[in-house]
């Protein structure tokens, strides 16, 4: 899954405009204009289209758990230059307040049955044994179960 095609899902699910997206990433402290947020929302095949950056997209994400959370006291976390889906997911986690019930949950309103060993070993460090990285039909499966609970008419 593409950065682009996430943050197009997340656009999609959340219901954001584009001035809101750019609002979001304001939060993060990353001034983006409402043009650079419609190029990274076109398709690869479209004119104009951008490629979005990790950092970039660690910058809207720190940006949506703060809209979700609020800021924290001090000095905002510095975006990521590389992300991997696992911490696409934990970022999500975080931003929505997510316990193991309800990324669970998510799961299963994607049909997707996931056991609680399976998604402790998603939030682990890379370099622990039971690590296991997120792969993309993973993660699209969780954001589609994020779609059913957030925009279930749609």
């Amino acid at each position: 899954m593409t950065n682009n095609d996430f943050i197009r899902q997340m656009r999609y699910i959340f219901d954001y405009s584009d001035k809101n997206m750019v609002e979001i990433f304001a939060l993060a402290e990353q001034i983006v204009t409402q043009e650079q947020v419609t190029a990274w929302l076109k398709k690869e095949d479209e004119p104009r289209y951008q490629p979005l950056y990790d950092k970039d997209l660690a910058s809207f994400l720190n940006g949506f758990i703060n809209q979700k959370r609020g800021k924290r006291e001090g000095p905002q976390p510095k975006p990521e230059k590389s992300l991997t889906n696992n911490m696409k997911l934990r970022k999500l986690k975080i931003a929505l307040n997510f316990k193991e019930d309800d990324m669970l949950s998510i799961f299963e309103n994607a049909d997707l049955l996931v056991s609680k060993h399976e998604l402790s070993a998603l939030f682990r460090k890379p370099g622990q044994s039971q690590y296991r990285p997120c792969k993309d039909q993973f993660l699209r499966n969780f954001m589609f179960g994020l779609k059913i609970k957030f925009r279930p008419n749609n």
